[in-house]
Order: C-alpha cells, then structure tokens, then sequence
C-alpha cells in the first residue's frame, strides 16, 4: 500500500490538504480492493458483479462488517485473504503503514504524513509520535497473534489444525480491527454460550476500540514512567465502562422474555454483554438482530452511532464527543459555558467541534436513510406494508456509518443505488468526523466580525 502513498506525495502540496491525502488514501485502497475481488480468483463460484466487489471492499477498507455476499461460502480463499488484508491496512490506516515503512527503511517521512498520523492516534502533537506509531503496530501484532493463539486452542475441538489456524487468524484480526466479517455464515450464533470464543473477541474488540493513545498512556502507567492518564484517557475508560455495562444491562432487560428468554442465565448474561459491545464498534452477532424487541433495536442504534474512541480502528461520533456532549448539556441547564473535568477545563474550540461533528453524522445518516427509503424495491406496495423498511434501513445506515457491521439481514437484499448510498455512509463513518475535526482546527480562518445581535432560540 506504500505505492498509494507514493502517488499521492508527488501531487501539489496545494491541492492535497493532509486531510484529503487522509481520505484519498482509503478510497484508492478501496478501488484496488475491489477491482482485486472482482477477478475470478477471488470467488467460489458465482462472480461478484463490481458493485458488489466494491462493496465488499469498502466494508472491509472501512473496518465495518456489512456483507451482501457470504464470505465463507462465496470468497475463494484468495478473496478471503485479501479481505483480511483490507481490514487490517483499513484499521490501522494506510498512512500508519506507511510512516513505518517508511522509518524502517531509512526515508524520511514528510510534514502532511507526520500531521496525519499524530492527528490519528494522538490527541495532542508529542515529540516521540514516531515511537508510539511503532509501538502501535508492534502492539497489534502481539494483541492479534494472543487473540489468534487463544480462538487457536479452542477451535481445535471443531476443525483440522489448518482449517482451526486459519478461522482464529481471520477472527483475531477481524475483532481487533473492529470489523465484524466472519467466515461462518451466522456470524458467531453457534458460539453464544462458549466463554473462551466470547470472551477472547470481546477482548480484542474493547482493545481495538478505546485507542492506541490509551492503551499506550496505560502502558506506561504500568512500567511507572508516566505518573497520570490524560484527560483523554480517563474520559475514554470511563465511558466505555459506562456504555458497556449500561447496554448489557439494557439489553438483557429487553430481551428477558423474548430472544433470551429460554437461554441459561449465564449464557443471557454473556450474550448481552456480547451485543453491548459489538454494537458500538464491531459487527459481530450471537442472536438475531432481526428478532430483537423494538427497544433493543433503538439502544443498539444509540450505541452504534456513538461508536469507538478516537484514534482507534472503530467509527462512529467516537465516546469522548459523547461524553462531552452531555457535559456540555448539564453544564448548560446549570447555566455554566465552560465543561470541566477531571479537574481541567475542556477548551471552546473543542466543544465547538463536538456539536459540529455530532451535528453533521447525525445529518449524513438522515440524507443516506431517505436515499434507501427513496430508491427500495417495495415502492408498488401499501406503506402498512412497508412500514418496518423504515427501522431496517435506519438501522443499517447507523451500523454502517459506526462502522459497526450489525444488520437486520437487509444488507444482500439492497439494490445498486442502495449499496452505493451504504458505500458512501461506510466511508464517511470511516474518515468523515474525523477528518472534518482535523480540517475544521487546522484550516479554520478568522472571518470578518460584525455587530451582534441577538435571536430566539429554544
């Protein structure tokens, strides 16, 4: 993927903005992967029409999950392997293989490269970004090899050696990735009750999606060479902890007498613990998402489009523009402007990008739900028939731009123009707010400043 980063140095500097290298990056490795598993080698038996490629491609780039293909039975081994590829580069980011590779190698790594990776991983500039980035990846491979070597032993018991190697390979990577593709046609349901496989995912998930910044503070928390977790931290920790218990509970109250109702407790419990922390980051099921209860639907929709933390492989409005959205709002009813924490002040300038990042997520998901409700293949029937489009479509939209991958089964019965709207939500769930962050501080200029006047509000 280098080569990608290559083409795009050679380009002037005043036409790609290190936010539009960032977003170029993804949809070049995107293309790449589709026109790869649009070739015959990559299908089983019956061809992938190129949409269908892209779309595939796109979920995987994008870490997001959503299949309109069953990649167990329709991918060869060689599309498999080129989709585990995809979502390894999309995780990390092209941009991370690069500065590594390029640091290996002894060339020097350019101003916009620099910019974009600490604007990835970091959330403010340090002077040894070079060493987090390393110990970010050198910390994958452990992380993924652990996850691998642990699904390894257990799969043992149901498949040859090659076969139990290959599916915990595929899984490991998937899960800390926050992707959610999964080799078995029903995603892990034949796994609800197995502690080692729900635990072992579930791990790699919450390590995969609360950011390479905080695990590596952590890190060094442990070995005593840092005395305190940022801010950033600890608002990461605390709300992932928070959503986490808060969905499981939620979902097991819901789901008492319907989906779980004739489980064991313990299996209950595991599976609800299992879907709060999927829902935010990763798509992998162990119930039928489109057997739950209406007020499941909406908590996993909620969970979804807060998504993971920043500078992780997960999307989503991210949990610390949660968190400071609902500081801004108490803070406000109390009648104070400023949002501290922690004993520290959270600057305007950050609160402002807040509102501006959940403001336009939740915008990009009204726009791409009307283009599904618009364009659906149901549009001669009654709209008492067709009533229930409206949650399916508004829950894939949310799973896709979380880049979560948790669907109601609608996804392979999308059309083109479908899944040309839930491509364009996969990829902007993916860099937008992200980007739109980083462009908003770094290209932000003063405007002229005119008389105030006042409006009502509220």
């Amino acid at each position: 993927m280098t080569f990608i980063i290559e083409l795009l140095r050679r380009l002037p500097a005043r036409i790609l903005t290190p936010s539009r290298i960032f977003m170029l990056s993804f949809a070049v490795a995107i293309l790449i992967g589709a026109v790869l598993l649009y070739i015959p080698l990559s299908y089983n038996h019956k061809p992938l029409s190129f949409v269908d490629a892209l779309f595939t491609s796109a979920s995987a780039v994008c870490v997001t999950g959503l299949a309109v293909v069953d990649l167990g039975k329709d991918l060869s081994l060689t599309g498999q392997i080129i989709t585990l590829m995809l979502f390894q580069v999309g995780g990390l980011g092209i941009i991370t293989f690069s500065v590594i590779l390029f640091g290996l190698m002894g060339r020097g790594i350019s101003f916009k490269e620099r910019e974009i990776a600490q604007s990835t991983f970091l959330h403010t500039p340090r002077r040894d970004f070079i060493v987090v980035i390393k110990w970010v990846f050198v910390l994958t491979l452990i992380v993924e090899s652990l996850g691998t070597v642990i699904l390894f032993l257990r799969f043992l018991a149901d498949f040859s050696p090659g076969r139990a190697f290959y599916l915990s390979l595929y899984h490991a990577v998937s899960a800390f990735n926050n992707c959610g593709y999964s080799l078995f046609s029903d995603s892990l349901m034949s796994y609800r009750g197995d502690w080692i496989i729900n635990f072992t995912v579930m791990l790699l998930i919450v390590l995969g999606g609360i950011g390479f910044v905080v695990q590596y503070e952590l890190y060094q928390k442990i070995r005593g060479r840092q005395k305190r977790l940022s801010l950033h931290s600890k608002i990461v920790l605390f709300v992932t902890g928070a959503l986490i218990l808060g969905g499981a509970t939620f979902f097991y109250l819901f789901e008492m007498n319907q989906t779980i109702k004739n489980m064991p407790l313990s299996t209950g419990i595991l599976v609800s613990f299992f879907q709060s922390i999927t829902a935010r980051t990763c798509g992998f099921n162990t119930v039928d998402i489109s057997g739950l209860t209406n007020a499941t639907l909406l908590l996993l929709i909620i969970l979804m489009f807060i998504g993971a933390s920043p500078g992780s492989t997960g999307g989503g409005i991210k949990t610390t523009s949660f968190a400071l959205l609902m500081m801004m709002i108490w803070n406000r009813l109390r009648g104070s402007e400023q949002v501290n924490l922690y004993n520290r002040t959270v600057p305007g300038e950050i609160l402002t990008r807040t509102l501006a990042i959940i403001f336009t997520s939740a915008f990009f998901v009204f726009v791409i739900t009307s283009v599904l409700l618009l364009w659906n293949n149901e549009t001669g029937l009654p709209p008492t028939q067709t009533r229930q489009l409206f949650v399916e479509y508004l829950f894939e939209t949310v799973s896709a731009f979380g880049t979560v991958g948790l669907s109601m089964n609608v996804t392979p019965k999308l059309n083109d123009v479908q899944k040309l709207a839930v491509i364009i939500m996969m990829f902007a769930g993916r860099v937008g707010p992200l980007t739109l962050a980083f462009s908003w501080y770094s290209r932000r200029k003063k405007g002229l400043t005119y008389a105030e006047e006042s409006v009502m509000v509220g």
